[in-house]
């Protein structure tokens, strides 16, 4: 499956989640819901994915976790934040590096519209 596939069927159930749950609750509640509707779709999701850290010759594990990993292609990054700010999308940009892959999703689900909320990101720096 493509990317802009998988993104779109991420987006998808993204939107029910919000449209079911509404803004104002914690991040880890819609990210457990987000989970669970994109393994209904039969996409192989891997949460709090661990990170590790290369840095020269070494390896550091320590504790970066993406919050969903889609088909191992596609990095979610879920807030429940007033608004998404430079910060949040070094840390995707920086995550899309560590994890070797193309394209995030950095979604924002404390918002009255979810589109308002979602930021597709591309790594321009893919090993």
């Amino acid at each position: 499956m493509k990317e802009n596939d998988i993104t779109n069927l991420i987006i998808g159930a993204a939107m029910q989640v919000h449209s079911a749950l509404g803004p104002g609750l914690l991040e880890s509640a819609y990210a457990a819901c987000l989970f669970n509707e994109l393994e209904e779709l039969g996409l192989k999701v891997k949460k709090e994915y661990p990170l590790p850290l290369q840095y020269k010759k070494t390896t550091l594990d320590v504790g970066y976790r993406i919050d969903l990993l889609v088909e191992d292609k596609i990095v979610v990054e879920l807030k429940a934040v007033e608004e998404l700010n430079d910060l949040h999308l070094a840390q995707m940009i920086t995550y899309l590096k560590l994890a070797n892959c193309e394209i995030g999703l950095l979604i924002n689900f404390n918002v009255l519209k979810l589109k308002d909320g979602i930021k597709r990101v591309a790594n321009n720096y893919k090993k």
